[in-house]
């Protein structure tokens, strides 16, 4: 999905809205109401695979035993082996259920043909069933389709129709779609523009778990867009997203912890959390933790790592004239091997292996009497 990353603007930062469609934690359970358990797996927790060759060969009739066989008789059959990754038999086994108007089986089926899995990626199957699903009032059938509508995938594009799709699922429960539909009343293009009821939908969103909307709602916490400001509010929504994993939120966090904005000041933490997202290879990150390390604020001195996280930065563009000055003492040979792990990073430069040399020997001297 995309994402957008600093509100300090907020309307202009979120001038064009990123419309997330992956990465999900609200995905409906599209298994039927008597069938539904509490395994916490959504739609996409497992990663995608190719499906096992004995599944080609098999006819539709042989579909129900083979997943039984493998997930047993307490499943809904489908949805079981599509999230396990068997998506040419969860086709099969929802194919007759969304023919007869199964709204989940349909949903299902637009997810198989929409991200290609097991089959050719085809949107315009995809928004078929989709919209199947979304008239039987499926809500994240029309989330879904809402993004194609979007994106013009498998439809014309039309974000005006796309708008009113993400409301009607919203005002069906789904997060994804509130969150997104925030987003559209930040713009205020294809709904009016309301920052209040855009932090409403994304503070729900941000509540309900989405890594987005967290992040987002910290933004709009800290610069009192749509709601009050509410700076340790702030803090902790971009401590949740960072530790979802969002790289973004992790730099903000550590900002927030260095300056003590809303919490207590922690220099050695906001460090972690720079070094964190240094080493996933985001370039404010390294050329920040580069100066912490040269100078040994929240964590421990260190020169030569200072120098590769610079050139690490240096790599993606980032120059900083103050954290060169920071070095300019550096002994060249510890410049010089930072360079040279920045150049191999994240692995190791190879070890390089002395040549034995075999010394010459003295001449002989003749013998004197």
């Amino acid at each position: 999905m995309m994402r957008r990353f600093g509100l300090a603007l907020l309307a202009a930062t979120l001038a064009l809205p990123a419309l997330a469609q992956s990465d999900r934690t609200d995905v409906l359970d599209l298994r039927p109401k008597d069938m539904q358990y509490p395994d916490n797996l959504g739609l996409e927790d497992l990663p995608i695979g190719p499906v096992p060759d004995e599944f080609y060969s098999q006819q539709p009739n042989d579909a129900a035993d083979i997943s039984g066989e493998i997930f047993g008789n307490n499943v809904d059959e489908a949805f079981g082996a599509f999230q396990r990754g068997y998506y040419l038999t969860a086709l099969q086994l929802a194919m007759p259920r969304a023919k007869q108007g199964d709204a989940h089986a349909q949903t299902l089926i637009g997810e198989i043909y929409n991200k290609g899995l097991g089959v050719p990626e085809d949107p315009l199957a995809a928004a078929d069933w989709y919209a199947m699903a979304s008239k039987a009032a499926d809500p994240l059938a029309t989330f879904e389709l809402a993004l194609l509508y979007q994106d013009g995938r498998g439809v014309t594009k039309d974000r005006k129709h796309a708008a009113e799709l993400f409301r009607q699922s919203a005002d069906a429960g789904n997060m994804m779609a509130k969150y997104n539909l925030g987003l559209l009343y930040v713009e205020g293009v294809y709904v009016e523009p309301s920052l209040t009821r855009a932090a409403e939908l994304i503070g729900e969103a941000a509540n309900a778990g989405i890594t987005e909307a967290r992040y987002d709602f910290g933004g709009m916490l800290s610069e009192g867009a749509g709601v009050a400001p509410n700076p340790a509010a702030a803090a902790e929504q971009y401590r949740l997203a960072a530790e979802d994993g969002m790289v973004a939120a992790q730099i903000e966090y550590a900002t927030i912890l260095y300056l003590g904005k809303g919490v207590p000041q922690d220099r050695e933490a906001a460090a972690r959390w720079y070094a964190r997202a240094a080493d996933a290879g985001n370039p404010v990150a390294q050329n920040r933790y580069a100066k912490l390390l040269a100078v040994g604020e929240g964590v421990t001195a260190n020169v030569e790592d200072a120098a590769m996280y610079r050139a690490l930065a240096r790599r993606q563009g980032l120059k900083d004239a103050q954290l060169d000055k920071l070095l300019v003492a550096a002994a060249p040979e510890v410049v010089a091997r930072a360079e040279e792990r920045a150049r191999f990073w994240p692995s190791s430069p190879p070890t390089r292996v002395a040549t034995a040399t075999t010394p010459t020997p003295e001449p002989v001297k003749p013998a004197t009497n």
